[in-house]
């Protein structure tokens, strides 16, 4: 990637309107918010904001399609000893899934949809994701920091995503033991946050 030409996705800049409530809350809680806000350099209006926009975007969905937190070290000695085979598997389990929870999330299944819902998840777990643009050339970037064998089945998820939508297209990536970067011509007006 040639860094004088590549941008970063931009999330479209929508006029919100706004408006002002007022909830009643135990003080513990303010004083957890606004000790947080601080730790973070932030209002604790935009802490609270950020709480809600979480649970808006995916903690409202996690328990009614089956989600539980899975302790990161787990995941780790999980991927130590995972197979090709194994790691097969797991995507033809996973891809339904997905599918599902793209459609009870968004209401619909398309590559926007799917990467967008992808986004989130990434975002919820605290994974670091980052979508660049460079012409026509699509660059995801996820640093999952799990293992070589995890890197290997998000780089076999993607493609099996990216292949679904788009059979003749072509996926190159790049992986370390914890970052992928999935590049695919999308073209230059692609966005997944305009539908």
């Amino acid at each position: 990637m040639d860094s004088s030409t590549v941008k970063r996705q931009q999330y479209p800049v929508k006029k919100e309107k706004t408006r002002s409530v007022t909830y009643r809350l135990p003080v513990k809680l303010v004083e957890e918010i606004e000790a947080e806000a601080m730790n973070h350099n932030i209002s604790h209006n935009v802490m609270a904001r950020q709480i809600l926009e979480k649970y808006i975007e995916w903690d409202r969905f996690a328990s009614k399609i089956g989600m539980i937190p899975v302790p990161k070290k787990i995941l780790d000695m999980l991927g130590i000893e995972m197979t090709a085979a194994e790691i097969n598997e797991i995507i033809n389990v996973i891809k339904p899934v997905i599918k599902d929870t793209v459609l009870f999330i968004k209401g619909g299944y398309d590559l926007k949809k799917c990467i967008e819902t992808l986004e989130d998840y990434m975002k919820a777990s605290g994974m670091k994701s980052d979508h660049r643009v460079e012409g026509d050339l699509h660059h995801f970037i996820i640093q999952h920091e799990l293992g070589g064998n995890w890197s290997i089945f998000t780089e076999q998820l993607l493609q099996e995503i990216f292949r679904e939508f788009l059979p003749e297209s072509k996926m190159k990536c790049q992986t370390t033991e914890s970052t992928v970067i999935a590049t695919i011509a999308l073209g230059g007006d692609f966005s997944e946050h305009i539908c």
